[in-house]
């Protein structure tokens, strides 16, 4: 979208409403992906990231291949293979281990807060030209206090380790954080200049690289399969993999791309914090925990702070 049509000064911009309702959505499916380690804790990293990414492959496969047989198959040239095997990697498989193994060492609050400040990044690093900063103020500083309220309610509750293992999950958690903003600004980037390729398009070949990428995952490191069906649980396992797999990663992509084709990419990262707040909703669900004043404040400021930023790119 270009300047002038997100700064018109009267209505919606064509599609804003869509982009929005599409990257709330993605967040919703995204906030799964951190209870998803506290569900199968008898699994490790390296088997949720596996299986989580195999079920997404196996589902773009089957879509490609039912393209195929109606033929409206779209092959991707090999510069569109490429960009799509080097986005999975930075968006799917690198970060998402990455957050796995965070959550594993630090428990979800701390990492979910550090994914947390990706749409402040994308937010700096995606104000379109002709929108000036500050207009961008206040729903930086709605989120920005959003956080800083969420990090000393996290911090007086106390962390769920070592030192040492907890700052070890901090260290990822900012990795993981780098990792998806560079891939929330290229992605956006990428989309932008190849229309002729389609948001479900695109989900499916991403998806069948970040399957791919599982596989040699699973390869190099991963637990046999006959190991892993003999653990308890392994019901369960399969389940998370398959829901955040066909959920947080494939359907959660279709929206996402939707959002940042209709939507800058400073509005589209300020919507990146709804996926913290269903994060932490989710997070207290499963651990039947009441969120604390705090914790509420901070979710209400992360909506204002999405409301401001919205109205700034109208």
């Amino acid at each position: 979208m270009t300047a002038s049509v997100l700064t018109r000064p009267a209505g919606w911009p064509p599609g804003m409403l869509a982009g929005i309702a599409a990257g709330l959505g993605a967040g919703a499916f995204w906030g799964s992906t951190f209870v998803a380690p506290l569900i199968a804790p008898g699994f490790s990293s390296i088997d949720l990231t596996v299986g989580r990414y195999l079920s997404c492959g196996l589902l773009a496969l089957l879509l490609l291949m039912w393209n195929a047989l109606r033929g409206t198959l779209q092959r991707p040239t090999w510069a569109q293979a490429g960009a799509a095997v080097w986005l999975s990697v930075l968006g799917y498989t690198g970060y998402y281990l990455l957050l796995v193994l965070a959550i594993q060492a630090a428990g979800a609050a701390l990492p979910v807060l550090i994914i947390g400040t990706i749409p402040v990044a994308i937010m700096l690093l995606g104000k379109p030209q002709g929108l000036r900063w500050r207009a961008l103020v206040p729903g930086l500083l709605l989120t920005v206090a959003g956080m800083a309220l969420m990090m000393g309610e996290t911090a007086h509750g106390g962390g769920t380790g070592g030192s040492g293992q907890v700052w070890w999950g901090v260290l990822l958690a900012v990795l993981a954080m780098a990792c998806w903003t560079a891939f929330g600004l290229l992605n956006a980037r990428w989309l932008s200049r190849h229309p002729e390729v389609n948001s479900t398009v695109w989900a499916n070949w991403l998806g069948v690289a970040a399957g791919a990428g599982a596989l040699l995952i699973w390869a190099v490191a991963g637990t046999p399969l006959a190991e892993l069906a003999a653990r308890p649980g392994f019901g369960t396992f399969v389940l998370v993999c398959v829901v955040t797999g066909i959920g947080a990663a494939w359907i959660a992509s279709v929206l996402w791309n939707m959002a940042s084709r209709r939507l800058s990419a400073s509005l589209a990262g300020q919507l990146i914090v709804s996926e913290t707040v269903f994060g932490l909703l989710y997070a207290f669900a499963w651990e039947a925990a009441w969120p604390a004043p705090l914790q509420w404040a901070a979710c209400g400021l992360f909506l204002l702070g999405i409301l401001a930023s919205i109205q700034a790119h109208r």
